[in-house]
């Protein structure tokens, strides 16, 4: 069975007893308004330990400088669909090829308290990719095994207080990296649907 085989059978196996990350919905006002759709990319390179690509954003950004995510964003008037704007939005940030993603399917879309209704889009990809970054947008681009990323263990619920209000996160530390907020949030809803095995 191939990676992507795997991937898009424990993806789409039943899962009746799942709680999931629905994003920050406990804000009623939040909850109310009209989410912006967006995707990103989960490149997940097709080796014997598979591993997943992300990106730093630069400094520089309006929105969320410096932090860890997935490539993608906002979904276009002409985007196709979720996976469309998605690879359209990695081809931009860090030069992948549409051509190479072998598109798994669409995870559990996660609610940023920004207003944003972001869908992620599983897809495969080959190993060794020479990556190029949008230097306005992306400071780094590395890659994190993906069994470290599912792994529970790993996965540190923490808490701030932000605009008069206790904050709940997750976050996972690797290396040099802190991968925190919404990209965490994904990642922990797609390891209690995907149930890795390795």
């Amino acid at each position: 069975m191939t990676l992507a085989e795997r991937l898009h059978r424990a993806l789409h196996a039943p899962a009746p007893e799942i709680v999931l990350l629905a994003g920050d919905e406990r804000d009623a006002a939040l909850a109310s308004q009209p989410g912006v759709d967006a995707a990103v990319l989960v490149p997940v390179t097709n080796r014997d330990d598979p591993g997943v690509i992300l990106t730093r954003r630069t400094n520089t950004l309006k929105r969320h400088p410096g932090q860890v995510a997935f490539p993608g964003g906002r979904v276009d008037p002409g985007d196709a669909d979720l996976a469309a704007a998605a690879l359209r939005e990695a081809n931009e940030e860090i030069g992948l090829d549409p051509a190479l993603v072998e598109v798994v399917g669409l995870a559990d879309r996660y609610r940023t308290v920004t207003g944003f209704q972001v869908t992620p889009v599983i897809g495969v990809v080959p190993p060794g990719l020479a990556y190029e970054r949008r230097e306005a947008e992306v400071a780094d681009i590395f890659e994190v095994p993906l069994a470290f990323l599912l792994d529970t263990a790993n996965h540190v619920e923490a808490s701030v207080e932000w605009q008069g209000r206790e904050r709940h996160y997750y976050e996972i530390i690797w290396g040099d990296f802190r991968i925190w907020g919404a990209t965490a949030a994904m990642i922990v809803n797609l390891s209690r649907r995907l149930r890795w095995t390795g």
